[in-house]
């Protein structure tokens, strides 16, 4: 189908504030989707309530209006372009996260769509409480036969203890209708239920909390997926944790793609990620579903279905090369997949899943330093303030470059002298994740703790720990070596492993800088290269690729 005609004028709700956990990332969504619909001649007109967005720049849409995100100001901007040019058609709430969402619901319950004669475009309400209401989601998972988590809803403390009591410790709370894991978290023991049911409830705006069994120690995976009016699905990409259940995906280093997936799980997370879009309702637009898995067993379960972009959408779409956003906005007014192109090859029709040819490594970044007394541990609720990608032509090389992007003084997965800890004690520590756990995995694997041992403490899968194995022991080897003795094999491995130069000279200690180093490898040949993210592998041929550097 092409552009729905009937649609002139979009309203597109924006996030709000931005606070720690939500709302910074939704700023590439409604950019990306402002852009898209003006493209197609459509007038957009943008609410959002933060002046210190791309979005709210007058260049954005067709007319910007910073006003609180209440029912109130989307029926005064309704009612101020009523007799003009602009008067709204249509409303896309799938751009500005949980925010836009419960405020596109709250609009429909006070009648303001339906007394105005306008249009939720890209999702309906149906599909907004089938996906955000925990024990309606729930009761759609058991009627189409899809595995779920033993859990129960909860309107009240009493009837929360209640079904505690009835599952078991360790259990997670999620309260509905909320963003980043808002106010989830997880309970091992009855002596901190109180304090954390109470916190769910008062988080949720609908006082409701889905009490969970904990499926710690299994696997998360979550797909990207995109779905027009003709029932058209694409998986743009599949991202692995790095931490098992447990760990807000937000505060976990992610991968894509899956490194450690079965293909025969993979096809069972695909399928059932597909009839749960297909089963939605009225739905087009990019959507992410969440699923665990057993790492023994391969029994999967769905976590949850997000009918929205999200956080991973905007990592995806950088990842692959495909603009989710910009796509999901076409499709929300009547496009399918096969009418648009391929924004990369110009050529080939948006109605492809992307293949990589790379690794992608997402690291969290938190500033628990800024807030004394915070409680760095990660958990449900998502508490990273930002994140930095790299991309590699290995998962080793890929998390050395995003270690060396964090702005927190490490140069790579650094060492550079012995660990603070003993072995046992560092054993101790990594059963409680933590933000730097990746660094103290580095530590304990250089001071001979087994992979074996580290896996059985923090339930990551062993292909990782063997990968930062890797990294341990050509950094042993170049530390046994100076700038003038190492071999062209050995300082190759290292470039392959994503060492940086710098990173190399503070490991051989023998006073050699950064420059000295890259002179070294240079007069050796060993220089770096350009590798293209086309979307296709170069199946095609891209017309606006970006381009990452490796060594080969």
């Amino acid at each position: 189908m092409p552009l729905d005609q009937s649609i002139k004028t979009v309203l597109i709700i924006g996030s709000g504030p931005i606070v720690i956990g939500q709302a910074c990332e939704f700023d590439y969504s409604g950019t990306q989707a402002a852009r898209s619909l003006r493209e197609e001649g459509v007038k957009v007109l943008l609410i959002n309530s933060n002046p210190a967005t791309i979005m709210t720049d007058p260049m954005m849409a067709d007319k910007v209006y910073l006003l609180p995100l209440t029912p109130e100001s989307i029926e005064q901007i309704i009612d101020e372009n009523k007799d003009t040019e602009y008067k709204v058609d249509a409303v896309l709430a799938t751009m500005g996260g949980q925010t836009a969402l419960n405020l596109a619901k709250e609009a429909d319950e006070m009648g303001i769509w339906e007394k105005n004669n306008v249009r939720l475009i890209g999702v309906d309400i149906k599909a907004i409480d089938k996906a955000e209401d925990r024990e309606k989601f729930r009761e759609w998972m058991v009627e189409m036969n899809i595995p779920v988590a033993p859990a129960k809803i909860a309107n009240s403390f009493l009837e929360g203890k209640e079904i505690a009591q009835q599952i078991g410790f360790p259990l997670v709370l999620r309260p509905s209708y909320t963003l980043g894991g808002t106010g989830g978290s997880i309970v091992f023991e009855k002596s901190r239920l109180d304090e954390a049911l109470n916190r769910a409830l008062t988080t949720s705006p609908v006082h409701e909390v889905l009490v969970e069994k904990g499926m710690m120690g299994w696997k998360e995976f979550e797909l990207e997926l995109l779905r027009d009016d003709n029932d058209n699905v694409v998986i743009i990409c599949t991202v692995e944790n790095f931490d098992p259940m447990g760990v807000h995906t937000g505060d976990s280093i992610t991968v894509a793609p899956a490194m450690t997936l079965s293909d025969t799980a993979y096809q069972k997370m695909r399928n059932t990620a597909i009839s749960m879009m297909r089963n939605l309702g009225n739905f087009a637009g990019g959507c992410n579903v969440q699923f665990a898995l057993n790492p023994h067993t391969e029994e999967l379960i769905a976590i949850e279905i997000n009918p929205r972009v999200s956080r991973s959408s905007a990592l995806a779409s950088k990842a692959t090369g495909y603009p989710i956003a910009k796509i999901a906005a076409k499709l929300a007014v009547g496009f399918t997949l096969d009418e648009l192109k391929n924004q990369i090859t110009q050529t080939t029709s948006a109605y492809f899943e992307p293949a990589l040819d790379y690794v992608i490594v997402k690291i969290p970044r938190w500033n628990f330093d800024k807030f004394k007394g915070a409680d760095d541990t990660l958990g449900f609720q998502m508490k990273s303030v930002g994140e930095v990608m790299a991309i590699g032509r290995s998962f080793a090389e890929a998390i050395q470059k995003a270690c060396q992007s964090l702005e927190n003084n490490a140069v790579g997965l650094g060492y550079y002298g012995k660990s603070l800890m003993h072995a046992e004690d560092i054993v101790e520590y990594l059963k409680v994740p933590k933000w730097d756990r990746i660094f103290r995995i580095k530590d304990a694997l250089m001071i001979g703790v087994s992979v074996k041992r580290i896996c059985e403490s923090t339930g990551i899968d062993r292909w990782f720990i063997y990968q930062i194995q890797k990294i341990v022991n050509c950094e042993k080897a170049i530390a046994q070596s100076t700038l003038e003795n190492i071999s062209p094999e050995l300082l190759k491995e290292a470039k392959h492993l994503g060492f940086g130069d710098e990173q190399i000279a503070k490991i051989m200690k023998d006073g050699s800088t950064e420059d000295d180093v890259y002179e070294k490898r240079k007069a050796l040949g060993i220089t770096r290269v350009y590798k293209m993210v086309d979307t296709c592998s170069a199946e095609f041929e891209a017309k606006t690729p970006y381009f990452y550097s490796t060594f080969e």
